[in-house]
């Protein structure tokens, strides 16, 4: 039997709380695309000082279930797949933009690529998820 969730809005897809203890918020929900936005703060930091690569791969997957066909139309999915490539590094101060685009979606599988770029444009890190939608 196919569960049934509510369907995800900017203020449900803020208030999940490993999103609100980080600081990062939902900032658009789009056709086939959403926004995620943080900036790297001190509770961010890794050994050396910049941030700590848990945060751009929990940007890259949380943002991969917003386009609009997935959680904001009520479609329960989990993560299959995630990879992440690390491009540089970001230091505490930046404004990183996580961009999901929905490449495909299936009925049991969505694919997604993810970029997340500081507030100069540059990109930081680029990934991809695999989502397996519940049937």
């Amino acid at each position: 039997m196919a569960s049934k969730i509510d369907p995800a809005t900017l203020e449900s897809g803020s208030a999940i709380s490993m999103l609100k203890t980080l600081n990062i918020q939902l900032k658009e929900i789009g056709v086939s695309h959403a926004l995620m936005e943080v900036t790297v703060s001190d509770i961010h930091k890794n050994y050396l000082g910049g941030a700590h690569g848990g945060l751009i791969a929990t940007l890259i997957d949380t943002v991969s279930f917003f386009p609009k066909p997935l959680l904001p139309s009520g479609k329960p999915c989990t993560t299959t797949n995630l990879s992440v490539n690390y491009l540089r590094p970001a230091a505490v101060g930046d404004q990183l933009t996580a961009r999901a685009e929905l490449l495909h979606l299936g009925r049991r599988m969505a694919s997604v690529a993810v970029t997340v770029k500081n507030q100069h444009g540059k990109l930081v890190a680029h990934g991809t998820t695999t989502l397996m939608i519940e049937p």
